[in-house]
């Protein structure tokens, strides 16, 4: 499985796995990897789609999102989070090897299809994982274990989910039924409501990229994985 890796160069830092969104490894994706690394943190993005022999997204023709997202669905479901939580075991036990990694707790972020990702490892690793975002996740509530409704019960760390006001992937009654099912929880927990937004927000590259939400979607983030750094 190629994985990116972006880290400082000096102490070992601590881990945050970036899942990628159904657009895949490209520019776009390393440069935000960069951004959280700038910061000190030990960032590694793996390639879901290597299974299918597929690094970079651009080897997929009409990247734009009304051509570009028919040829990926068929990739996107080869996703499974069996699948992805295999390979990141896989990708911790990597991790754990490399010296640029700090041992201590670490952070999950997944966008879109991998938000149900960023969740499950968590709640597959809860002495391990401490913090976990979800950007504009999709399939919250299916009928499948592997849904984040199903998956969130178990995960005991610090929690922020971002949704977008105009999402065809996550309706507002699911918002709310989300911030209803999570109102209870012990550890910290936000579920924000991008007003306005649309999914996707966060990639400059996207036609419904918002650089206020996205300059607050990077607050937010900041904000929740900084306890990591206290911890390395």
């Amino acid at each position: 499985m190629t994985t990116l890796i972006f880290h400082p160069e000096d102490d070992p830092s601590p881990v945050i796995i970036l899942y990628m969104d159904a657009f895949g490894i490209r520019e776009e994706l390393r440069n935000m990897a960069r951004r959280l690394a700038s910061v000190g943190y030990y960032v590694a993005v793996p390639n879901l789609y290597y299974r299918s022999s597929l690094l970079e997204v651009d080897q997929i023709a009409s990247m734009p999102d009304e051509d570009g997202a028919p040829k990926i669905m068929p990739l996107v479901r080869e996703v499974t989070v069996p699948r992805v939580m295999a390979d990141s075991d896989a990708l911790l036990g990597f991790i754990d090897q490399d010296s640029a990694a700090a041992k201590g707790p670490i952070g999950t972020v997944g966008y879109c299809m991998s938000g149900r990702n960023a969740i499950a490892l968590a709640a597959r690793h809860p002495d391990r994982v401490a913090a976990v975002a979800s950007i504009y996740g999709t399939w919250l509530f299916e009928d499948s274990p592997t849904s984040p409704a199903n998956m969130l019960p178990s995960v005991r760390c610090a929690l922020y989910m971002a949704c977008a006001e105009h999402d065809p992937f996550v309706p507002l009654h699911e918002v709310e039924a989300l911030r209803n099912m999570l109102m209870t929880r012990d550890a910290p927990t936000e579920v924000e409501l991008y007003a306005g937004e649309h999914h996707g927000f966060a990639f400059p590259q996207r036609a419904s990229y918002s650089r206020v939400a996205a300059e607050r979607h990077w607050e937010q983030l900041f904000r929740l994985f900084r306890p990591l750094l206290a911890t390395a």
